[in-house]
């Protein structure tokens, strides 16, 4: 999303390419009786290999971000998480506004959409550089703190400045199970990885607050749901993500409008250079 704000799409035409283009990148089974079979034989294989090839998303970027369109010509300042897997660091991505970002303004968009969409069992990493990037939930499944502490290190501004608008994609609580505290075991704590993106991100949010002020953080989530959204099921995440979301800012419609809509924001200029 972050990219496409900075190649100048407008918030409606992002949504509307997950909802009308999304099955491209993530294609749903079939109904019906061979559509639940393709989907359990899919599923088996995903314990073997990728689930994905990325050759449907890297088409879509091309065509919406453009195949040659840089980082450095973002409209809006930018930094998107990865993680490098080769030398075991987190890889942050950032246009350049701050003299000292010079080399990331080379990067093509969709080299960065690639790298922070990979994530594992679902696509392949991106080798790129001498790096070997993955998606970067796996330690910023929440960044809203690379954001504010970013505005804190590159500007002259002071923490009561700051206004943050951060929006998720759902916040499902990890119940620690009877099977879990009575066997413990690798099968039955295999989905412990859901506890530390969750935790992570609440974790992120409150150390917002507590850096700037609960009022300067506003944090949108949709509703939870008795069953957790896939990251790849795109036809529950149209069907039920969507509206909720719709839903979710008409509620803070007016909060939103007076905390981040009154005064229009200074125009981004990026450092020569």
């Amino acid at each position: 999303m972050s990219l496409g704000l900075g190649a100048g799409l407008s918030g409606r035409e992002l949504q509307d390419l997950y909802v009308e283009r999304g099955d491209e990148v993530f294609p749903p089974p079939p109904s019906g009786f061979r559509g639940r079979l393709r989907a359990v034989w899919r599923n088996s294989l995903h314990y073997l290999h990728y689930r994905y090839d990325r050759v449907a998303l890297e088409t879509l970027l091309r065509e919406r971000l453009g195949a040659g369109t840089l980082l450095g010509s973002s409209k809006v300042r930018l930094i998107v998480p990865a993680f490098d897997g080769r030398h075991s660091e987190v890889f942050v991505f950032k246009t350049p506004h701050h003299p000292d970002y010079k080399t990331d303004r080379h990067v093509p968009m969709v080299t960065i959409g690639l790298a922070t969409a990979a994530a594992p069992t679902f696509f392949r990493p991106l080798e790129r550089g001498g790096y070997l990037l993955v998606d970067g939930g796996v330690w910023a499944n929440n960044p809203v703190m690379l954001a504010v502490i970013e505005a804190l290190t590159c500007f002259t501004v002071e923490s009561n400045q700051i206004d943050v608008l951060t929006i998720g994609g759902g916040d499902d609580p990890y119940i620690i199970s009877s099977r879990q505290i009575r066997l413990g075991g690798l099968f039955f704590w295999k989905d412990a990885i859901f506890a530390a993106m969750r935790l992570q991100s609440l974790a992120a949010t409150n150390q917002a607050r507590l850096l700037l002020g609960p009022p300067n953080v506003m944090r949108l989530d949709p509703p939870i749901n008795e069953k957790r959204i896939e990251l790849d099921d795109w036809r529950r995440a149209v069907e039920g993500l969507v509206p909720a979301a719709v839903k979710s800012v008409a509620a803070k419609g007016d909060m939103i409008a007076e905390q981040f809509l009154v005064t229009p924001a200074q125009p981004y200029t990026p450092c020569p250079e």
